[in-house]
């Protein structure tokens, strides 16, 4: 119990950067809506390029932020050692892609289809070097439990590029896309900056022996990693190439922007990875760290659950998130979140292999994956739009979290509750089914009791079968 206390409590850290990070950036979202319309196809730019960024960012950490956290914790390896290697194959590997960049930057810039906007191109490299750079000194916090400095600096990052933007969409009235960029690249230009005393930790040297080690645990978790990104960005990438339609833009920002009512889950996931990660590689001599594992999937499970009724039962008050001319995407809303709750499933089920040094399989099952909402998107969105590119998603990660499921109960069983994560699934789903069908013959304010009584319900269950309040400090006694 006390382990998954420390759990609960570097999530909680993680997650106040995370979530509070992330929550402060949907603030974005109405003024570059409101600021570019639709039809305009502007925020259709920005969806796109940052998920070629997001791409861009797998390949030049190739998989060492990981592969870190493995190495430090071997036997016989000097953390210091690690850790300067890291750093400075890092650091060489986006210098080299950026001065590439720029030697080719016609050509590239035409590829993508913005010819006439090469700024959009070098601008996103730059500022995808720099995350690149940064990726190791905060996983060394993350290693080190230093999470309030993680935090705090992730929160800065957050916090200036708020800020830049409102200077700029809101008191100087601008709506070019191209400046979303220029922000980008100033906030992490200066977090880089603030992990100057973490870099200059790196007084080891470049160790080639030590690096071939970890590029054979990391070029697996590599293209897991590719994979797995593409699972989230792929859609969005390959839209401008296949779907058919003049107003290919307008369809594209619709997408991006409905799909960011759903980033509620993307949030807890990744809050619950920062902790989980560094925790479970900590404890991998305990005995007892499978049934830890099995039971965080289980109260991962119930919380994003949770998040999910949330969402949609508030659907009709958290759309003015976005501009009304991008309501029509809000369909997507529910097959996104179910799409990246499963990832989170999987993200959890993945410790297996990468404890076992298996890392070849997350490769297997993120690829087959891949594959499988590629197809999808290929086949469907010249036909579908973007509602092809939802159902991809929501395919891709039930192949994956489906195959290491399997697999892994072969070679590392763990008994999860299944009997208890069944329960809340088929009465999440009992409760999505009433609040859709019920929406639209109910005035709003009524579809929104309901749905908020349902979800009350909902947690009244979690609390009397697993979250106790007598468990709870200083208020516990109240309830025994």
């Amino acid at each position: 119990m006390s382990n998954l206390k420390s759990l609960a409590k570097d999530t909680a850290i993680y997650g106040l950067s995370s979530i509070i990070g992330r929550f402060l950036n949907w603030l974005l979202v109405p003024i570059y809506t409101a600021k570019m319309s639709a039809e305009s196809g502007a925020y259709g730019v920005i969806t796109n390029m940052y998920a070629i960024t997001a791409l861009l960012l797998i390949l030049l950490t190739f998989g060492m932020e990981t592969t870190f956290f493995r190495f430090v914790n071997k036997e016989g390896e000097r953390s210091e050692r690690v850790f300067s290697t890291a750093v400075i194959a890092i650091t060489s590997m986006s210098s080299l892609f950026v001065l590439l960049v720029l030697l080719f930057l016609t050509p590239i810039s035409s590829f993508l289809g913005y010819a006439d906007h090469r700024q959009y191109v070098w601008v996103m490299a730059l500022t995808v070097a720099f995350d690149a750079v940064r990726a190791i000194p905060f996983t060394f916090l993350r290693q080190q439990k230093r999470a309030i400095r993680f935090a705090s600096l992730q929160l800065l990052n957050i916090m200036l590029n708020i800020a830049l933007n409102c200077v700029y969409y809101l008191l100087l009235d601008g709506h070019d896309p191209a400046y979303a960029f220029y922000i980008n690249l100033v906030c992490s230009s200066v977090v880089t900056l603030c992990l100057l005393p973490e870099m200059m930790q790196v007084r080891n040297g470049f160790d080639p022996a030590l690096m071939r080690r970890m590029l054979a645990y990391s070029w697996p978790i590599v293209i897991l990693g590719l994979a797995g990104i593409l699972n989230q960005v792929a859609d969005k990438i390959l839209f401008p190439f296949i779907y058919q339609g003049s107003d290919m833009h307008t369809q594209l920002g619709i997408y991006g922007a409905a799909s960011k009512i759903a980033m509620v889950m993307a949030m807890i996931t990744q809050a619950f990875r920062y902790a989980y990660e560094p925790f479970v590689f900590g404890k991998t001599k305990d005995k007892d760290n499978d049934e830890v594992q099995a039971k965080a999937m289980k109260y991962f499970l119930i919380f994003t659950l949770l998040a999910f009724l949330c969402v949609v039962g508030w659907l009709d008050l958290l759309r003015y998130v976005i501009a009304s001319d991008y309501w029509e995407g809000l369909r997507v809303v529910p097959i996104v979140m179910t799409a990246e709750i499963m990832m989170g499933v999987y993200f959890n089920l993945s410790f297996w292999y990468k404890l076992e040094d298996k890392t070849i399989w997350g490769a297997v099952f993120s690829a087959t994956g891949c594959a499988v909402l590629v197809a999808i998107n290929v086949i469907f969105v010249p036909q579908y739009g973007y509602m092809a590119c939802a159902w991809a998603g929501f395919a891709g990660y039930a192949v994956s979290m489906t195959l290491s499921y399997v697999v892994g109960q072969h070679y590392h069983p763990i008994r999860y509750p299944l009997g208890n994560i069944a329960f809340y699934a088929v009465l999440t789903a009992v409760f999505f089914v009433v609040m859709t069908y019920a929406r639209p013959l109910l005035p709003q304010w009524m579809s929104l009791t309901v749905n908020t009584l349902l979800i009350a319900v909902f947690v009244a269950v979690v609390v009397r079968k697993d979250f106790p309040l007598s468990n709870l400090p200083v208020v516990g006694k109240y309830f025994r």
